[in-house]
């Protein structure tokens, strides 16, 4: 049965590395809680129902480490983590005072395996994911690495926040910045990437765009009015939404300003962040996209032929994130999978009665009003056209940990390194083989 047709105006082989650690599905935040690393896996079984690993490179990359969380996180905020268990928590009153202040508690729960939870959702994002796009190890047109472990965007530098506890988007943004001069981050999360923003708000060299929920909504933060600060002025872009967003209204706002931001930015690199809870039906999202709709954003931003790290983030209602997830690393691999969920796979339960590759909208009220959307998308504009130009940054180089020095040796890749050094590619299960030659 074909599972997948190439999508129209595809005309060339894109290379694609997707990251995924099968330990993530062990992770759980505690009883009750929203996230639920789960998803990742469900979204797996799905990438290998849909025989995806014939159109990309999947690995597992190596868990980041301390050293490489510190590159934004403070030191000790990182050995707290490190070193935090459920039966120890009590014994850190002052630093859980310190870095997590009111998120204590439900929503950045200290769990087993904390720290681990942490470091594999940042390797795919910071330690191969960008690397790998920095040096060319993908497609280096159109295409990418995909981590949707990582797009954990609310974390600060000393503070857990919003379910979020590293900030791999940073770290997979710093580790871009040492062989590029500009990178974009676009985030579609229902959520503001405030965690985000607020690392590069002083800076040219990374320009914000995020298209979010506004008003009594966490984290309250993201008004248009907040563009950056001094040598940032105007580099951090906020497009706040209302209620019932459909994929058309979404549509005629996205485009335009992507568009715009790409002509007078001029980014090297893009990071996008597809937080699925901007979904019709999320548990703690009120907009309204279809499946369809979000990956609308995906297909038009890869259409730009730029390096590409596509992450997940938000998502709550956990068969609707991992289709769309699932759809997603479809188009990011160049083809349009069918509608018909295949059997035999892991979690074929969770995506009935139908069993179909789909989320649709519901009839809730659009809020944003056209007259609404044009006037912010016109003050976005003018802020873009603003900038007189994309900046130009003189590169210098930066020092190189010794497994760096030997991915950056053309006559030695990670295939060459020894095997504490290499990402690792993920086996079949060899249950799905026999599927597969049934």
């Amino acid at each position: 049965m074909t599972y997948s047709t190439p999508l129209e105006g595809e005309h060339h082989k894109k290379k694609v590395c997707y990251f995924y650690d099968p330990d993530v599905k062990g992770f759980h935040y505690g009883p009750g809680h929203a996230m639920k690393p789960m998803r990742i896996a469900m979204c797996h079984s799905l990438v290998l129902g849909y025989k995806l690993y014939q159109k990309m490179e999947i690995f597992r990359a190596k868990p980041a480490t301390k050293r490489e969380m510190t590159q934004f996180h403070s030191d000790a905020y990182v050995e707290f983590l490190n070193r935090v268990t459920p039966s120890t928590v009590n014994s850190f009153m002052k630093e859980q005072y310190m870095w997590y202040s009111d998120n204590v508690g439900d929503d950045c729960p200290v769990f087993d395996g904390l720290f681990d939870y942490c470091a594999i959702s940042s390797g795919g994002s910071m330690g191969k994911g960008a690397a790998r796009l920095s040096r060319n190890k993908c497609d280096i047109v159109g295409s990418g690495a995909i981590n949707w472990a990582g797009g954990l965007h609310h974390a600060k530098k000393s503070e857990a926040n919003g379910f979020c506890y590293i900030n791999d988007i940073v770290l997979g943004i710093l580790e871009l910045l040492r062989y590029h001069q500009r990178v974009l981050y676009i985030d579609i999360d229902v959520h503001h990437g405030d965690g985000v923003e607020e690392a590069f708000y002083t800076t040219d060299r990374v320009m914000t765009v995020s298209f979010h929920k506004f008003g009594e909504f966490f984290p309250g933060t993201g008004e248009v009015r907040d563009t950056g600060f001094g040598k940032g002025k105007n580099y951090s872009l906020n497009f706040p939404l209302r209620d019932g967003i459909t994929d058309e209204s979404y549509k005629s706002v996205f485009e335009p300003v992507i568009n715009e931001v790409m002509a007078c930015y001029s980014p090297d690199a893009i990071v996008l962040q597809c937080g699925a809870d901007s979904l019709s039906g999320d548990k703690l999202g009120s907009l309204n996209l279809s499946m369809r709709g979000h990956a609308n954003c995906v297909k038009f931003v890869r259409s730009f032929n730029k390096p590409l790290l596509i992450l997940g983030g938000g998502g709550y209602t956990i068969r609707n994130v991992s289709r769309t997830w699932a759809y997603e690393t479809g188009i990011a691999a160049g083809v349009e999978l069918q509608p018909e969920i295949p059997t035999p796979i892991d979690y074929y339960e969770y995506f009935g009665p139908d069993y179909q590759l789909d989320v649709k909208p519901s009839n809730a009220d659009d809020m944003n009003t056209p007259g609404y959307l044009d006037s912010i998308k016109r003050i976005v504009l003018t802020n873009l056209r603003n900038l007189g130009g994309p900046p130009s940054v003189q590169l210098t180089d930066i020092p190189r940990h010794p497994v760096d020095i030997q991915m950056d040796d053309p006559n030695r890749d990670e295939d060459m390194l020894p095997l504490d050094e290499r990402p690792r590619r993920i086996p079949i299960d060899p249950s799905f083989n026999s599927r597969r030659q049934n």
